[in-house]
């Protein structure tokens, strides 16, 4: 036996390399430490073999990954400056078993046959020193700005081995019980701490536990374990490294509640723009203003100033108290203070402080909030329409004091206040439109004859469920020449002021006719001709009746209308089509056809336009079934003309009209 011989003799792993880490020899030990267990083969002991399988191979390559850097260095380590160098490295697993770490030592020999310069790697017995062991890890982990501890499943105590200051702060006792560990522990969190000692596994995951220190409350950690074995025959232990996230999870939460703001602030401005655009009325206007205007932009409280007659009409929220307001209200656009001049220029203002105001406007010292300017609160004011255009009015907010708005700001209150200025320029163009319409239509809206012999007439209108339109629907009654009474009712085309001038048209039209030619089909006829002659933009459907109160016979004829009602006193009512032809005003050279029948005494005849009786609801016929039924209740239980018009008009409710609605009735007496 030689001395390469007496080498590898021991009983922990050992390997002879070249100088520059190539394998000459390995021990069985070495080759098991290693994962690569020798297979006996008859004929050929464990030497031949394990040469015939490693000799020529490169030492690092027989380390697992994460190892092979460190094992080389340490035999390169040793070559090259021919001394005893010395490496803590973990032995890979074996069937489930955990890691072994152990310390190696690599020292130049001289092969005594060869004369070659060789490298001794062996593994030292630590069981007297294993402290020595945990130095690496304890560096490893101080370099990754970790904590280190390591557990004794038999002991159930966990001892700290320090690593990052900082981390090791958090565990001032250096040993301690496994029951005060987990009392330090969020009780959500305590189950998977128990589990990650539990864990059989080589490595664990990384887990999150909170845990309450001593000196500085909650912090939020992340623990991983690893099962070691500390030297060959050497105990097991459980090792955990500690990284403290409360830093970056709080980082976190404020990275988080920041994007939660800004999609809170995201919508809300979407919502006010949406408000905005869609508001109907000046008073709707008013409170979208003054209810979301400090909200968006995170101020103390609002005003909004609107333009009426060449001075400022002003409306504020809770925010701004209303004598503070009062001293704007009224203002005339030339007067020296920041508003007016806001509203006259088209320039947003924003006033700091009340040396800045007194600058600025020497001349409009004397409001009373002043006082507070700069010491309690800042001011943007933001003009809703641009210079040069008509002068709406402005948006006022006021800021804690040391406020200044960023440039986003500033072009997003622009944005806002152009959009809340097409708003009241859109609002104020439709209500003037609606004045107009409702005016034509109500000096168009004919007063039906008080005293008509043997008839009593009543008439109702409603407007479209939409305030801001005005429809087309028109009804007539009048004496004609001959003592006959002439009704009418119709629907021009459309909800806006050319519906109501065309509806006005068409009734004057129809009165002019009646007077020389009273029969219902000619005066559609001739209608029709003159609409169509005159290329009419709208056209209309039309009812016209013409009835004799001495005996109660009535001529009817339609333009693509509704049919008729009547209702009887025994309170039956029947449905009735009048001949005709199509709408007023479309097709030339139109004939149109009438009817003659009978009014019984203490019967009606009800004349509506479609609104009343179609809807989303309700079908044409069954709207009319309904008025119908209507009437003759009203009709059966003695109700005059005029209630029991109101009773009908009352049915447009119940088929949620969107049209508007106008009904006529007419009772023989």
């Amino acid at each position: 036996m030689n001395a390469s011989d007496e080498l590898l003799r021991s009983t922990d792993p050992a390997a002879l390399l070249t100088r520059d880490g190539t394998v000459r020899r390995l021990n069985p030990a070495m080759a098991t430490a290693l994962g690569r267990p020798a297979e006996q083969r008859r004929g050929q002991d464990f030497d031949d073999l394990w040469a015939e399988q490693c000799r020529g191979r490169d030492f690092g390559d027989l380390w697992p990954a994460n190892q092979r850097m460190s094992a080389e260095s340490l035999v390169l380590h040793a070559a090259r400056t021919n001394t005893v160098a010395m490496q803590v490295l973990d032995f890979p697993a074996q069937g489930g078993a955990a890691p072994v770490a152990c310390l190696v030592e690599a020292r130049p020999v001289k092969d005594p046959v060869s004369d070659e310069q060789l490298v001794w790697v062996h593994a030292l017995d630590a069981r007297n020193d294993l402290a020595s062991l945990l130095i690496p890890f304890r560096m490893a982990t101080k370099a990754a700005d970790l904590g280190l501890w390591m557990y004794s499943s038999r002991d159930r105590c966990l001892e700290w081995l320090g690593g990052a200051p900082a981390v090791a702060a958090l565990f001032p006792d250096p040993t301690a019980s496994l029951s005060s560990v987990i009392s330090a522990v969020h009780s959500d969190d305590k189950e998977a701490l128990r589990q990650l000692l539990r864990s059989t596994s080589a490595q664990s995951s990384w887990v999150g536990l909170r845990y309450l220190a001593r000196h500085d409350g909650w912090h939020q950690l992340a623990a991983q374990t690893r099962r070691i074995q500390l030297g060959y025959g050497g105990p097991e232990r459980i090792f955990g490294v500690v990284r403290d996230d409360t830093k970056q999870e709080k980082h976190k939460e404020e990275e988080q509640a920041a994007l939660t703001a800004e999609r809170q602030r995201a919508k809300d401005i979407t919502d006010f723009s949406s408000a905005l655009i869609t508001a109907a009325t000046e008073q709707e206007l008013t409170q979208i203003a003054l209810t979301r205007l400090a909200a968006t932009f995170g101020a103390t409280g609002g005003l909004l100033a609107l333009v009426d007659e060449g001075r400022l009409r002003v409306s504020t929220d809770a925010g701004i108290t209303m004598w503070e307001a009062e001293a704007m209200h009224g203002l005339p656009l030339d007067h020296p203070s920041p508003v007016p001049e806001a509203i006259r220029t088209g320039r947003p203002q924003f006033i700091p402080s009340r040396r800045d105001y007194v600058h600025r406007w020497p001349h409009g010292t004397e409001f009373p909030q002043l006082a507070r300017l700069g010491s309690d609160y800042a001011v943007s004011i933001t003009p809703l329409s641009e210079t040069g255009d008509q002068p709406l009015g402005a948006w006022l907010v006021t800021h804690g004091s040391g406020y200044r708005p960023s440039v986003d700001e500033i072009t997003l209150m622009g944005t806002l206040a152009d959009l809340a200025g097409q708003a009241l320029r859109r609002i104020r163009s439709q209500e003037a439109r609606v004045e107009l319409a409702t005016a034509l239509q109500k000096t168009m809206r004919p007063t039906l004859p008080e005293h008509l012999p043997a008839l009593e007439v009543a008439a109702r209108y409603r407007p479209s469920r939409d305030g801001l339109e005005i429809g087309g629907d028109w009804y007539d009654a009048f004496i004609l020449p001959d003592g006959a009474v002439a009704l009418e009712i119709g629907d021009a085309q459309g909800h806006d002021v050319d519906a109501a001038a065309a509806m006005g048209q068409v009734r004057a039209s129809m009165r002019a006719i009646a007077a020389r030619e009273p029969d219902p089909a000619t005066v559609l006829t001739r209608t029709n001709e003159l609409l169509v002659t005159m290329d009419a933009a709208r056209f209309a459907s039309c009812t016209m009746l013409r009835i004799d109160p001495s005996d109660g016979q009535v001529t009817g004829a339609s333009a693509g209308h509704v049919p008729v009602l009547t209702a009887r006193g025994d309170g039956s009512h029947s449905i009735r089509e009048l001949p005709g032809g199509p709408v007023l005003g479309v097709m030339p050279d139109v004939e149109y056809r009438e009817e003659t029948f009978t009014l019984d005494k203490d019967s009606a005849l009800v004349m509506v336009t479609d609104g009343l009786v179609e809807g989303p609801g309700l079908t044409l016929e069954a709207g009319l079934d309904r008025a119908g039924t209507l009437a003759a209740q009203a009709r059966q239980g003695g109700l005059n003309a005029e209630e029991t018009a109101d009773r009908i008009l009352d049915a447009a409710v119940g088929v949620d009209h969107l049209d508007d609605v106008a009904v006529l009735v007419i009772r023989r007496t």
